[in-house]
């Protein structure tokens, strides 16, 4: 088994934003590709943000530009209202019917990641910095 390398900003599975494997149908893959195309189209703006210790905020802007995807979340009183920066290789699934995005990090992972702002996010070196801080989360976590 091939150890699993993190892509920051690309999801890591098309179908992550698609149905779920029980709304899967067995109707040669059509009914769920087009469910999957449906929901991969909805905007996650207002989706509820879940880390893996808890809660962490909203969803304020949601981009799924290939190899530059990401969720600006805003953390409210959590973090003194501070808005972050999570590249789409963080989220683990989307829960349509919930409207809840769950990303494989946790609260203090994502408190400590670097600052966002609203007039750099898009340049190259914040882009590097934040998908440096998140690929090397994966790099030095304990092993399983």
């Amino acid at each position: 088994m091939q150890p699993f390398t993190f892509v920051p900003w690309t999801w890591r599975d098309p179908a992550i934003l698609g149905a779920s494997t029980s709304d899967r149908t067995v109707d040669s893959g059509r009914t769920d590709s087009i469910r999957a195309d449906e929901q991969a189209s909805v905007d996650l703006a207002g989706y509820d943000v879940e880390a893996a210790d808890g809660g962490i905020g909203k969803i304020d802007e949601a981009t799924y530009d290939v190899g530059r995807a990401y969720l600006v979340v805003d953390t409210g009183p959590w973090i003194f209202g501070r808005k972050v920066l999570l590249p789409a290789g963080t989220v683990d699934r989307v829960d349509h019917e919930a409207r809840t995005v769950y990303v494989d990090r946790t609260k203090d992972q994502v408190k400590d990641s670097p600052e966002y702002d609203k007039d750099t996010f898009s340049t190259p070196e914040y882009r590097q910095q934040v998908g440096d801080y998140y690929t090397g989360s994966y790099r030095d976590a304990p092993s399983r």
